[in-house]
């Protein structure tokens, strides 16, 4: 039996990060980076977009400040988001992260995939994924959000790892 190492999806080498993702998987990332930044871009407000934007103000009687909050910062906030991913994008053509803003990027665009998956899939802080039926209409999406998290996971724990 040959046994082969693991290896994180997302790994610290010194300054930089690799990302030891397969070519299917790197591409499936960057398609799902492409709908999100279409999203992104689109005039309507998009409702699975909520959890990437949330309430500034928690409180009821704070909704005009929230949405001055929005009005003055939503062009901003997205615009974030799209240069991350764009970040992220050329990243995974070459395999590499540069640095730890480039690291911080793919966090963001990562987490941002898993949102748009849990607000669409409704899944909630007591959901458990392992529960999902296999005959679950959307069982895909649930893995596919399972796989989200497991990579961003992984990004993390490469980010928190002690650099040279």
């Amino acid at each position: 039996m040959i046994r082969r190492r693991f290896k994180p999806p997302v790994q610290r080498t010194g300054s930089s990060f690799v990302i030891n993702l397969d070519a299917d998987e790197r591409d499936l990332i960057a398609r799902l980076l492409g709908e999100l930044r279409q999203l992104l871009l689109g005039e309507a407000e998009q409702p699975v977009l909520r959890r990437l934007f949330p309430p500034a103000y928690h409180l009821a009687d704070d909704s005009e400040a929230d949405a001055e909050f929005h009005r003055l910062m939503s062009e901003d906030l997205a615009a974030s988001r799209l240069t991350a991913i764009a970040t992220v994008l050329d990243a995974l053509q070459t395999g590499s992260l540069a640095d730890e803003d480039a690291a911080m990027a793919f966090l963001q665009s990562i987490n941002g995939l898993r949102l748009v998956l849990g607000t669409l899939l409704d899944v909630g802080e007591n959901d458990d994924l392992s529960q999902i039926a296999d005959d679950d209409p959307m069982v895909g999406e649930h893995h596919l959000y399972g796989f989200l998290s497991w990579v961003l996971d992984w990004a993390v724990q490469a980010l928190s790892a002690p650099g040279t």
